[in-house]
């Protein structure tokens, strides 16, 4: 136990008069010390429950025979920062939470953690770190918020930043906007559709660093205080055993979390996330695979802003069990790995069932008969870029226009609001990527303003940049190589024809290469001027295909 180089022995006496300092009895220095790695603020509305939650872990450790030792991990509300300089701080915070809890681990000696996440780049930096560090580990989310009602109908804060764009448009009143803004998200957790944070504490479930109901149970439901519980107990089960996160998330696991990926229509910036985990575990992660996944994998959910549905229909319906147990009747998972129950997969789908075939469908009647993600690749982006597909309307699988090029998102929504977008356009927000943005911006605003003036049939955008996993619509992100490495995104040009055939996985720029050529002569590549943190990660970072991980 690394307790024994840190508590036992005279020589580490001094260690224990410091934890004496803490209180802690010579009884709980003799037991196994357990990390509770809390994500708890009073800024993100989807961390503000996780103070009982982490108590609640701290009982499941304690009746389980360990010791709990909370200590925090930051996390950046993606809603709050959206559509200004603070989303440039979001992405990057993914490093910086890895970081932090590596070094707070290493430095002082746990045994086994248990992280607790909720929100878009916290769970996954956490992931890094649990990789990273390799010692027993369970993840316990706070879980999503329930929807909100308007009009009779579900809504989330996809539906918020929607009403803005209705709004400009005419469509709705400020009395009407003004209801929107005080119902769409009624309680705490994070946002309720089928976004990047419950996309991620769903495939943390796949992956088997998390107990059932991690990803779907509802924040304000008591059983997400019992899961916590659970969690707590269940770590002391791994330390015990000694599984660790690397003999969880294999390249079986993490190749499983791209197949429920598709069937889920998890969000785009999963496929930033799971290159970077997968790196950290030291795993291979091919891109090109995923559209490769995608073509045997149907579509089986269609969770909000793809369709009706939200995070409390799908834990009704069984949760991500009832999908994997779908794709498992498939053959479409390698059942055999193991999870953080100490079971294998298969084990743990045993009697699970589909409770309600609407919101998850059997594969007969599935949504689209391939995946809810999409990779192309074209001349204007050789290295690849993502797309929603399931949240793409059918008119839009197949489009070509012309470009309409801007160079920060601020420009584009100026133009989108000042009607200077329309219909058969292909918007263009170049400079926006890991190091050109630099922080790789999600651009909801945008998207949700054209959706919301109705144009989302008709209008595509793409950009090296990033989307929301609350927006829909042919919203193309991730091109690679970014404009301000040279990529060929940042020679375009007002008037300039995109095609856009996702479900031939293309996207081409119609260029000659004599033109190309001249241009890259005559359009020299903007950086921008930027200080402190943002400096040094536009310095390290990698391209979106290899995950916007830190080069080191």
């Amino acid at each position: 136990m690394i307790k024994e180089t840190i508590v036992d022995g005279f020589q580490n006496a001094p260690h224990r008069s410091l934890y004496h300092a803490l209180g802690l009895t010579d009884e709980e220095q003799a037991r196994p010390l357990i990390g509770v790695v809390c994500s708890y603020n009073e800024i993100v509305p989807g961390h503000i429950n996780l103070d009982k939650i982490a108590q609640a872990v701290k009982m499941g450790v304690a009746m389980a025979g360990g010791t709990p030792i909370m200590f925090p991990a930051i996390t950046v509300c993606d809603g709050i920062a959206m559509g200004h300089t603070g989303m440039k701080y979001s992405l990057v915070t993914r490093d910086l939470i890895a970081d932090s809890t590596e070094a707070m681990v290493r430095a002082h000696g746990f045994d086994g953690l248990v992280m607790i996440p909720n929100c878009d780049k916290n769970v996954p930096g956490l992931l890094m770190a649990a990789a990273r560090l390799n010692i027993p580990t369970v993840f316990v989310s706070g879980g999503p918020m329930l929807a909100g009602k308007v009009n009779g109908k579900k809504r989330s804060l996809s539906s918020m930043f929607e009403a803005v764009g209705a709004y400009t448009a005419g469509k709705i009143n400020e009395q009407q906007l003004c209801e929107f803004e005080r119902k769409v998200c009624p309680t705490c957790g994070s946002c309720s559709g089928m976004y990047t944070a419950n996309s991620m504490n769903c495939l943390t479930e796949v992956m088997g660093m998390g107990l059932r109901g991690n990803g779907t149970i509802p924040a304000v439901y008591s059983s997400r205080i019992e899961l916590a519980k659970h969690a707590g107990m269940q770590v002391m089960e791994l330390v015990k055993k000694n599984i660790r996160p690397r003999d969880i998330m294999t390249a079986a696991a993490i190749k499983n979390a791209i197949t429920a990926d598709m069937a889920l229509g998890c969000s785009t910036n999963s496929m930033l996330h799971l290159p970077a985990i997968a790196n950290e575990c030291g795993v291979a992660f091919d891109l090109d695979e995923v559209n490769a996944i995608s073509e045997k994998t149907p579509n089986l959910c269609h969770l909000a802003p793809a369709g009706p549905t939200y995070m409390e229909d799908l834990e009704e319906a069984g949760g991500v069990y009832a999908v994997l147990k779908e794709l498992e009747g498939l053959g479409l998972l390698d059942t055999s790995v193991m999870t953080c129950t100490g079971k294998t997969l298969k084990e743990n789908l045993v009697g699970v069932e589909n409770l309600d075939e609407e919101v998850v469908r059997k594969p007969e009647n599935a949504y689209g008969k391939t995946g809810g993600i999409a990779v192309l690749k074209g001349n204007l982006a050789p290295d690849g870029c993502v797309v929603k597909r399931a949240a793409v309307a059918k008119e839009m699988l197949v489009h070509e226009g012309p470009a309409k090029v801007f160079e920060s998102e601020e420009e584009c929504i100026a133009a989108i609001y000042g009607g200077k977008i329309v219909k058969g356009d292909v918007v263009v927000i170049r400079y926006e990527g890991p190091a050109g943005g630099p922080g790789m911006r999600e651009m909801l605003s945008p998207t949700s303003a054209i959706a919301g003036m109705g144009l989302d049939k008709d209008v595509a955008l793409i950009t090296d940049g990033r989307f929301s996993g609350a927006t829909r619509g042919a919203s193309i992100g991730h091109v690679s190589p970014e404009a301000v490495s040279g990529g060929a995104i940042a020679y375009v040009k007002n008037g300039d024809i995109i095609s856009i055939d996702i479900p031939n996985y293309k996207i081409e720029w119609k260029i000659t290469d004599e033109e190309l050529a001249r241009r890259k002569k005559e359009m020299p590549i903007k950086k921008k001027e930027v200080s402190g943190y943002l400096k040094r990660y536009a310095a390290q970072v990698s391209s979106a295909d290899k995950g916007a991980i830190i080069n080191r």
